[in-house]
């Protein structure tokens, strides 16, 4: 395994600019990469399980990263686990994930392909990025034909002290053979694609390591086959949060699962000391740039958490969104106004012109579970109708709180959450 020291050394343009902004954690063998990488473009992948319609925040650092592979002149390959989504991956998880139909699958990884043709270019170039399906080998596999020529390069006694089998057999948790021979198909997908692509990098998350490192093995054992590894570190904010993660749920790439605006607005909240390591790993400004508006003090790193909301979402959601989501934050938080561009829900049909109570309100609109924690939310003054401090509980929201330019009743909660809900 490569130590930072010795991926700091790295020559290859890619190896470089990926050390430099922040996101490679380890590697199997730097020198070698180096090498490869010298002798012409090389192809690596990174693996995605369809367990939703979407990935989110916390899968952006590798999309960023394959994104910057096919920049410096290499060839991505992107893996949908149409295959290994059937068991689910266990590395993070301490039970079992439920298993989802083929149709389902289906929908979902549909549904991440969208998010990959923001950041990668797919066509017939030698650069051109590949969408593979790991189901294409898996489905066919004969059992007794794959063991023996797969399962035997693997050791019972390594696979045990896998950090994941560790954990759930200290904490006496169910680990289902079927979740166990994960790390088998996972390293078998390495083969395969250095088979059909000359793959010959597998890249992924720290938690990936030890799966990584069994299939740069076993590519070597079977077809003699010189593999890499490179894993990007844990992505957490300043105090300790995982990426990915708000106090409201996920924070998801799709704009079905989530408003153009609540997107912008999760990179302009961001914490002051994750600006400038937030500009390097998520945009593609130049990397003085990004340390110049992230070494900013007081009100200043203001100005740098607006250049990543933009930039960030401009990225992923395109540059007309961010526009609107950057005039929508301020014109709410500047000016104290009402923007049409907030995220939008509709009000069951009449309930606003029959009189809606403002618990049912903050409930419909999302921004509250249950109508106790409406209750809760107004009585410690968080809770705002139109701009205006909400102090009853008993209110009722009429058509006479309706805008007429947009049709709908701000709602707010504190003073980062805003929804329209749409009369």
């Amino acid at each position: 395994m490569s130590t930072d020291n010795s991926l700091s050394q790295a020559k290859s343009p890619f190896l470089k600019e990926a050390f430099a902004r922040g996101y490679l954690n380890q590697c199997t063998d730097v020198e070698g990469l180096d090498k490869k990488f010298a002798a012409g473009p090389v192809t690596a992948y990174i693996g995605y399980d369809c367990t939703a319609d979407s990935l989110h925040v916390g899968s952006l650092v590798n999309i960023m990263l394959l994104r910057l592979f096919q920049k410096t002149g290499n060839r991505p390959v992107t893996l949908m686990g149409g295959g290994t989504t059937k068991i689910g991956d266990p590395s993070d998880k301490n039970e079992a994930r439920p298993l989802l139909t083929d149709e389902l699958i289906a929908s979902n990884m549909a549904g991440i392909r969208s998010i990959f043709d923001k950041f990668l270019t797919y066509d017939d170039s030698p650069t051109g990025a590949i969408m593979a399906n790991n189901a294409d080998w898996l489905d066919g596999l004969k059992y007794i034909d794959f063991l023996r020529e797969v399962g035997r390069h693997f050791s019972v006694n390594a696979m045990t002290k896998m950090d994941f089998v560790r954990r759930r057999l200290d904490n006496e948790q169910n680990l289902s053979f079927l979740e166990f021979n994960y790390m088998i198909i996972q390293g078998y997908d390495f083969l395969e694609l250095s088979r059909r692509h000359d793959a010959a990098l597998q890249m992924g998350g720290s938690d990936q390591w030890g799966n990584i490192v069994q299939g740069v093995e076993l590519g070597r054992r079977i077809d003699g086959k010189e593999l890499f590894g490179l894993t990007t570190p844990l992505m957490a904010t300043a105090s300790g949060v995982k990426m990915g993660k708000s106090v409201g749920g996920a924070i998801w790439l799709n704009a079905a699962r989530l408003s153009d605006f609540d997107y912008y607005q999760f990179w302009r909240n961001a914490e002051d000391a994750d600006v400038g390591r937030f500009l390097k790993l998520y945009t593609e400004l130049p990397i003085e740039q990004c340390e110049e508006l992230g070494a900013a003090k007081g009100a200043a790193i203001n100005e740098g958490k607006k250049v990543l909301a933009y930039e960030a979402t401009a990225m992923c959601r395109g540059k007309e969104a961010a526009e609107a989501a950057a005039n929508a934050a301020a014109t709410t938080f500047g000016g104290g106004g009402l923007s049409a561009d907030l995220p939008k829900v509709q009000a069951p049909e009449g309930t606003i012109a029959a009189g809606m109570s403002i618990q049912d309100a903050f409930v419909a609109a999302g921004l509250a579970a249950s109508k106790g924690e409406v209750k809760r939310l107004i009585k410690g003054g968080g809770a705002r109708l139109n701009g205006e401090k909400i102090d009853s509980d008993e209110l009722v929201v009429t058509s006479a709180d309706v805008d007429a330019d947009t049709g709908a009743v701000k709602l707010s909660s504190g003073k980062k959450k805003h929804v329209l809900l749409v009369a």
